[in-house]
């Protein structure tokens, strides 16, 4: 197709920047059709037409890869704009800040950061009234996966905190992105950082934790029976369940909006030698999420499903608050694999949409109970390396 471009490039150059402007797909079928209603006419030949014969050819590559586009492997053509986010806010300024989750209420949201010049995540609550922020979690050891307990006087949080008041040494990636699987439990606390309850004792990961919209159940990611599996228990720990069961990785799970189905990454290797890989980081406390797909399930853990099939690290989903679709994280529309963006798909993997478009790091979206803003982490208007900041948008149908 470039070498098209090279021998027609007033004409495709033309083409592309109304395509830039107008849906691709309608567009063409539109040149399309006007190109066969002139050969059709008395008229009709090659020379009245404006559209020389390689464009024809372009034309309809466009049009049978736009109406095939039904997977997930394919973006649904929109303007190049954040249409759905308006009045986007930064609520942090600078260093690293992340997992942003709204209170069950929406005026508060909790969040992991670095500021005050720590060396690993500690967990804060920001109202979003007045911007005040204050620290919940113990300051000591390393912290992650913040979220509201029902009545949003209470937080959880994993910490290491009881193993060392240190953080986590980093792992050596030796050039390769990695997750850490540190010896965090979970806990509850007050809002000033007090009353601290443990609901997790076992040894190794207990991570990524979420409560479901009615109060009912706490989602949680654990290494307790060998692998990295979705659990849930009780609010108050007991009545642990596990739900996945599949060798790999399960993991970043949340309810939907009726509290009835979860939505979660995983990466469920079968080739041996990726199983062999996978075995090898899960013997260190190590997990490589190059490779990961959006799944679904019952809140029992019946009828899991596949939701993306594109072989990109897809992750961080979370339901719409229609119950139907999801918005995740991917790297799927960069062939090196290096920038992520949100998207939103239906649940039966169809009309796969992109959301975000500034920056090379969007993720972590959620929905305000209200379903009417979105919260994200983004590098956008970064000004030094790594740093990554809160944004918050009106949430546009």
């Amino acid at each position: 197709m470039s070498s098209l471009r090279m021998e027609r490039s007033s004409v495709v150059a033309t083409w592309s920047r109304e395509s830039d402007s107008f849906d691709m797909l309608s567009k063409a079928k539109h040149l399309l059709t006007t190109w066969l209603q002139t050969l059709r006419s008395p008229q009709g030949d090659i020379s009245h037409v404006g559209l020389p014969l390689f464009l024809l050819f372009l034309l309809a590559s466009a049009v049978l890869v736009a109406v095939g586009s039904e997977s997930s492997d394919v973006v649904t053509p929109e303007l190049k704009t954040e249409r759905h986010l308006r009045n986007i806010r930064q609520l942090t300024e600078g260093r690293q800040n992340a997992e942003a989750y709204f209170s069950f209420d929406g005026t508060s949201l909790i969040f992991q950061s670095t500021r005050d010049g720590r060396d690993c995540y500690q967990e804060y609550v920001m109202a979003l009234g007045s911007g005040a922020v204050r620290l919940v979690s113990t300051g000591q050891g390393g912290t992650t996966c913040g979220y509201f307990l029902p009545g949003d006087r209470r937080v959880l949080f994993s910490s290491t905190h009881l193993k060392s008041p240190l953080c986590p040494a980093k792992p050596s990636a030796q050039g390769r992105y990695l997750w850490a699987l540190d010896d965090y439990d979970i806990f509850t606390a007050n809002l000033r950082g007090e009353n601290i309850v443990r609901l997790t004792a076992t040894a190794g990961y207990d991570a990524e934790a979420t409560i479901a919209p009615d109060g009912s159940r706490i989602v949680f990611t654990s290494v307790r029976d060998g692998d990295l599996d979705i659990y849930s228990m009780r609010l108050d720990g007991t009545d642990v369940r596990r739900l996945t069961s599949t060798l790999g990785y399960d993991g970043g799970a949340f309810f939907s909006p009726d509290s009835k189905r979860i939505v979660y990454r995983a990466f469920h290797p079968t080739d041996p030698a990726e199983v062999a890989h996978y075995k090898e980081l899960l013997a260190r406390n190590l997990v490589e999420p190059s490779k990961l797909e959006i799944f679904v399930m019952d809140a029992d853990g019946r009828n899991q499903r596949q939701v993306t099939t594109n072989g990109a690290a897809n992750f961080a989903p979370f339901f719409h608050p229609d119950g139907r679709r999801i918005i995740f994280s991917s790297n799927v529309q960069d062939p090196e694999r290096r920038k992520f963006d949100l998207f939103l798909i239906n649940e039966d993997g169809t009309g796969l949409e992109q959301l975000s478009r500034e920056g090379r790091f969007n993720s972590f979206p959620m929905f305000s109970p209200d379903g009417t803003k979105l919260v994200w982490v983004s590098d956008r208007g970064a000004k030094e390396k790594r740093e990554f900041n809160i944004f918050l948008a009106d949430w546009v149908p």
